[in-house]
């Protein structure tokens, strides 16, 4: 039992904003703020970049991170990091193992400094989960700083069963608590709404988002790719403590580079507001700050 006092006391650290990444600028200006030892989910509907986005992220804030992985393959995963840090290309990097000699070095190398430890495996399980930080604790004798579950649809029977769902949402609620890590969990939001085929690039709401698990995390975010222009438009549907729009029709846009698994900053600052009807098709650009 704590006092209010107390508990701020010993609670204060975990608390505190995570390491801020250049492209998600707009998105800080907007009011959201990822916290360490918060519960975050990235929700969207299929082929919208989930997991390059949660797999930038991570990267950039290079904290001790364990990326549990049952929707990457073990040589997509890496060759993404490695892509992403030396700007060349998936497919360059493929090439670059297999010629190997100074070209596989030096991919090597651009890896060295990462912080990110993986499990790959499918389904996920929490046996596997509890091994895994198990191992990380024997190795670094301290817990991950994040810790990624990619994605909450893959951890056993969580398929379709919504119980199962909803007790990953609590076994993640609790590592979270136990440990101090942030954990990011990646999610599905619905295809066949109407939403989705009248304004496929904008981001789910959150009554889209699969199983009504959104309202669950501190932090969850909808995320979309307009793959003409390559923008990518992140919302967010829930905050508890910041601004949030449930319906997703505001959300700040950043550019994505699929081929170098990057993501940039728009040129111009805004928030969007998301077409209201499947006619609308001329979003209204809002400076930050005017």
């Amino acid at each position: 039992m704590l006092t209010p006092g107390r508990s701020l006391a010993l609670h204060a650290e975990s608390g505190k904003e995570l390491p801020r990444v250049e492209a998600f600028e707009d998105l800080y200006a907007a009011g959201v703020r990822p916290r360490h030892g918060e519960v975050v989910m990235v929700a969207g509907r299929s082929g919208t970049q989930k997991s390059g986005f949660a797999l930038f992220w991570v990267a950039q804030m290079n904290l001790p991170t364990l990326y549990f992985s049952a929707d990457m393959s073990a040589f997509t995963a890496s060759s993404r990091l490695a892509s992403m840090a030396t700007r060349d290309t998936t497919e360059m990097v493929e090439a670059g193992m297999a010629e190997g000699g100074k070209y596989r070095q030096a991919y090597l190398d651009a890896l060295s400094s990462s912080n990110i430890t993986f499990s790959f495996g499918s389904p996920i399980t929490w046996k596997q989960v509890d091994e895994e930080i198990e191992a990380y604790i024997e190795l670094w004798d301290a817990y991950p700083q994040v810790i990624v579950f990619d994605n909450l649809m893959d951890f056993e029977g969580a398929e379709s069963d919504y119980t199962e769902q909803m007790a990953v949402m609590q076994g993640s609620t609790e590592l979270a608590r136990d440990t101090g890590a942030t954990v990011i969990l990646l999610h599905h939001a619905s295809d066949k709404a109407w939403e989705a085929k009248s304004s496929p690039w904008s981001p789910p709401s959150r009554d889209q988002i699969k199983g009504g698990l959104s309202e669950k995390p501190e932090l969850s975010l909808s995320v979309a790719l307009d793959p003409t222009s390559l923008a990518y438009h992140v919302a967010c549907v829930k905050q508890r403590m910041g601004p949030c729009d449930p319906t997703a029709q505001r959300y700040t846009t950043m550019i994505c580079e699929p081929e170098y698994t990057r993501f940039k900053r728009a040129e111009k600052h805004t928030i969007i507001r998301a077409p209201q009807s499947a006619d609308d098709w001329s979003p209204t650009k809002v400076l930050l700050g005017s």
